[in-house]
């Protein structure tokens, strides 16, 4: 029923989203930019900032924040939430992934505790069902925790790696003597990892009934097109609003060439525990415009997971598994295809940046560079 609108100035902008009209704006929001905007339920909802913090509003009393949370150091990018735990998980450019424990808020803030620390880090998200958090880094590494419990802190040489999957082109990543996890020059890493984890270690994590231990970290090279001799960096990471797939978009480490990419997840243990582990398969993929180079372009799925809306040059796509805007598991290739065209939609003057379906209508909304927002009722 709410438009939220983060802005770069330090406001926050909510509209009607059937009418488009103004309905006020949260001037002084934060203290720099604010990056992301996330509902808890239907009248709370969280913002977070360059200024290293989180705040959280109520629609019913928007003069005054509900509480302002501090523990990160860096730009927080990224907020997302479990509807089941009431925990609040939040991630920046400082590397750390924070839970805030919404149950016992205050007007002082939420008690919160360090979660899992990686360099590079970009972008996080939570699983729908919270079985697993996906971690992108600027390096062009993907960290997969699964079986995820957020209740226990992650600290060094507490989790099992379950192998890191090299693509042949990572020419950078070598191994460790003695550790059946992989390293890598700039790979992600725990704050003060001095040692690898042992062998004993993951063998000894891995055998708990019921299969892979809770929260296993997995780390991917995710394949690119046309980056098979370069570097990435994935700047946007989505997931399938059902869990089946997860939505990257990727630059080239000398800015020439972005890639919208969907990636299927492979359920199940490897055959043998010697094989690699690779839980992500590239099937689809499009190459984007390229246009401001340097700034990242946020993408989304649609509400059923049938379509994609990419910011591309100074408008959106409207991208589909095929020409049909078939589901995804009716329409898996046996090689990475082609994403589909199904409609352009451009009335920005400036490149946009970040663009959204509306969970309850048929309504896509748009910003770009210079401060306007779009919305569109597309007919097909």
């Amino acid at each position: 029923s709410v438009l939220t609108v983060a802005c770069e100035q330090t406001e926050v902008l909510l509209f009607d989203p059937i009418s488009s009209k103004h309905i006020k704006t949260l001037s002084e929001a934060h203290e720099d930019c604010v990056n992301n905007i996330r509902f808890l339920d239907n009248r709370l909802f969280a913002t977070c900032s360059d200024d290293t913090t989180i705040a959280l509003w109520d629609l019913r009393k928007l003069n005054t924040k509900v509480c302002t949370l501090h523990g990160h150091t860096s730009w927080v990018k990224n907020i997302e939430y479990d509807t089941n735990t009431r925990l609040l998980v939040t991630s920046g450019f400082d590397g750390n992934v924070i839970i805030w424990d919404t149950n016992r808020c205050t007007e002082d803030g939420c008690p919160h505790k360090k979660f899992f620390h990686t360099r590079f880090l970009m972008r996080m998200r939570l699983m729908p069902d919270c079985s697993k958090m996906l971690i992108s880094t600027s390096s062009g590494y993907l960290l997969i925790l699964h079986d995820l419990d957020l209740n226990k802190s992650l600290e060094v040489g507490s989790y099992p790696i379950l192998r890191a999957r090299r693509t042949t082109s990572s020419s950078d990543i070598i191994s460790s003597s003695g550790s059946s996890g992989l390293r890598a020059v700039g790979s992600p890493c725990h704050q003060n990892d001095s040692s690898p984890l042992s062998e004993k270690h993951i063998s000894r994590s891995s055998q708990r009934e019921g299969g892979s231990p809770r929260n296993s970290l997995e780390v991917l090279t995710p394949e690119v097109p046309g980056e098979r001799d370069r570097g990435n960096c994935i700047t946007s990471l989505q997931l399938h609003p059902k869990g089946w797939a997860t939505l990257l978009r990727c630059s080239s480490n000398t800015d020439d060439q972005e890639w919208t990419c969907v990636y299927e997840f492979q359920e199940g243990d490897p055959v043998r525990p010697v094989s690699p582990r690779c839980s992500l398969r590239l099937t689809h993929c499009i190459e984007e415009a390229n246009v401001g180079r340097g700034y990242i372009k946020e993408l989304c799925f649609s509400p059923d997971g049938r379509m994609i809306s990419s910011p591309h040059g100074f408008g959106i796509r409207l991208l589909g598994f095929d020409g049909h805007c078939s589901e995804l598991v009716d329409c898996l290739p046996k090689e990475a295809s082609p994403l589909k065209e199904i409609r352009s939609l451009y009335s920005h003057n400036d490149v946009v940046l970040t663009t959204k379906f509306s969970p309850t209508h048929c309504q896509i909304a748009s910003g770009c560079l210079s401060g306007r927002v779009s919305l569109y009722q597309p007919k097909f």
